[in-house]
């Protein structure tokens, strides 16, 4: 669990300042909150905030994953065809630093102090690291955190299209001000947020984490250099892919539903497949 920390004040004051120029002053300007189309925007975005606040709630507070202190590989295991192992010499890896051995995708986090299950990254708004138990909350948040940013931008778009009313002038040097910090939080966010969302589809469609990804590009210049072909092994198709993190039920892929996830202590590889098959 996460301790309250300076980040994550930003992000929540961030949150609600949007909102609320976004209700109050966006759609009551625009349509006004006592009209049909007011109050549909309202509960639309309203749903949305809900939504990107319940998940980001859930991204902070929720453990990545923990390494089972008793957590012991068993290199005999035929059902298990992958064993990751150090670069150098060869052996098991080994956290020296936690005093264990590592399951496959298990990454020491420096900032948590610990080893952390499928580790992606440690994220600094969060105040958490992103692993196998968060990582769906984590882009679920995303997800909804993008639509209600380009949502809201359409909505301070909109609202400048209507002549301002009498009572608004007088007030016109606080609105113009909060026309501008929100205009530049909107385009900043959407741009930053949109770049993470389309960064991790393609990680979550070639089941990878960042910190694989990475780790790949370095494996596939020395496949290349050795005149071999680099594989990533946990690749075993964008639909398999997507579901594993995801979930086998569409309709809960916008949910942060993690019971599909498993232990986070043993993967499908595309050797298993081949085996299967």
């Amino acid at each position: 669990m996460a301790n309250f920390s300076f980040p994550i004040t930003i992000v929540s004051i961030g949150i609600a300042f949007i909102y609320f120029s976004t209700v109050f002053i966006f759609i009551n300007r625009w349509f006004g909150l006592g009209s049909s189309p007011g109050l549909m925007n309202v509960g639309i975005f309203s749903g949305l905030a809900v939504m990107c606040v319940y998940n980001y709630v859930l991204a902070v507070f929720t453990d990545p994953g923990r390494v089972p202190p008793d957590f012991q590989p068993d290199i005999e295991d035929s059902s298990s065809s992958v064993h990751e192992v150090k670069r150098k010499g060869g052996d098991l890896r080994y956290c020296q630093k936690c005093s264990q051995y590592k399951p496959p995708r298990t990454h020491h986090c420096r900032i948590c102090r610990r080893c952390v299950l499928k580790m992606d990254h440690h994220c600094t708004w969060i105040d958490n690291c992103v692993g196998h138990a968060n990582y769906k909350i984590f882009f679920v948040f995303v997800t909804y955190a993008v639509i209600a940013c380009i949502y809201s931008l359409i909505l301070l778009l909109g609202s400048l299209t209507i002549v301002p009313q009498t009572d608004e002038q007088k007030v016109e040097g606080f609105l113009q001000a909060v026309y501008v910090i929100c205009f530049i939080l909107l385009v900043g966010i959407s741009i930053a947020l949109s770049y993470l969302w389309s960064w991790h589809v393609q990680l979550i469609l070639h089941n990878q984490t960042t910190i694989e990804q990475l780790e790949g590009v370095r494996a596939l210049w020395l496949a290349d250099k050795g005149g071999d072909v680099y594989i990533h092994p946990y690749n075993i198709g964008s639909y398999e892919n997507l579901i594993s993190v995801l979930g086998p039920n569409v309709i809960c892929w916008l949910c942060p539903t993690t019971g599909h996830v498993g232990s986070g202590l043993r993967f499908r590889t595309s050797y298993d497949k081949a085996t299967s098959a």
